[in-house]
Protein backbone atom coordinates (compact mmCIF):
# COMPACT_ATOMS: atom_id res chain seq x y z
CA UNK A 1 0.00 0.00 0.00
CA UNK A 2 1.46 3.16 -1.29
CA UNK A 3 0.85 7.09 0.07
CA UNK A 4 1.03 9.88 -1.58
CA UNK A 5 1.66 13.18 0.14
CA UNK A 6 -1.74 14.24 0.34
CA UNK A 7 -3.28 11.34 1.35
CA UNK A 8 -0.83 10.93 4.16
CA UNK A 9 -1.01 14.94 5.32
CA UNK A 10 -5.17 13.96 5.14
CA UNK A 11 -4.31 10.96 7.71
CA UNK A 12 -1.91 12.98 9.65
CA UNK A 13 -4.66 15.91 10.41
CA UNK A 14 -7.34 13.30 11.08
CA UNK A 15 -5.04 11.54 14.05
CA UNK A 16 -4.20 15.23 15.36
CA UNK A 17 -7.83 16.11 15.43
CA UNK A 18 -9.03 12.82 17.36
CA UNK A 19 -9.31 13.46 21.16
CA UNK A 20 -11.43 10.20 21.81
CA UNK A 21 -8.87 8.34 23.69
CA UNK A 22 -7.11 11.31 25.26
CA UNK A 23 -9.88 11.35 27.78
CA UNK A 24 -8.82 8.12 28.99
CA UNK A 25 -5.10 8.90 29.30
CA UNK A 26 -5.61 11.43 31.30
CA UNK A 27 -7.80 9.66 33.87
CA UNK A 28 -4.55 6.84 34.05
CA UNK A 29 -2.44 9.32 34.69
CA UNK A 30 -4.71 10.49 37.27
CA UNK A 31 -5.28 7.37 39.08
CA UNK A 32 -1.66 6.43 38.96
CA UNK A 33 -0.96 9.81 40.54
CA UNK A 34 -3.36 9.17 43.35
CA UNK A 35 -2.62 5.40 43.78
CA UNK A 36 1.57 6.81 44.02
CA UNK A 37 0.60 9.21 46.76
CA UNK A 38 -1.60 6.81 48.51
CA UNK A 39 0.99 4.27 48.95
CA UNK A 40 3.70 6.91 49.78
CA UNK A 41 1.63 8.37 52.15
CA UNK A 42 0.68 4.53 54.11
CA UNK A 43 4.28 3.95 54.89
CA UNK A 44 4.33 7.22 57.18
CA UNK A 45 0.50 5.94 58.62
CA UNK A 46 1.68 2.37 59.34
CA UNK A 47 4.87 3.63 60.98
CA UNK A 48 3.07 6.05 63.24
CA UNK A 49 0.43 3.31 63.72
CA UNK A 50 2.97 0.58 64.69
CA UNK A 51 4.17 3.52 67.19
CA UNK A 52 1.38 3.89 69.11
CA UNK A 53 0.80 0.47 69.44
CA UNK A 54 4.47 -0.40 70.80
CA UNK A 55 3.89 2.72 73.19
CA UNK A 56 0.62 1.25 74.07
CA UNK A 57 2.19 -1.94 74.57
CA UNK A 58 4.67 -0.63 77.07
CA UNK A 59 2.31 1.60 79.28
CA UNK A 60 0.31 -2.25 79.74
CA UNK A 61 3.54 -4.12 80.62
CA UNK A 62 5.29 -1.21 83.43
CA UNK A 63 1.28 -1.04 85.19
CA UNK A 64 0.69 -4.83 84.58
Amino acid sequence: MTFDRSSFRTLLQQLLVRQEGQDLVEYALVVALIALGATAGMNTVASDISNAFSSIGTSFSGNI
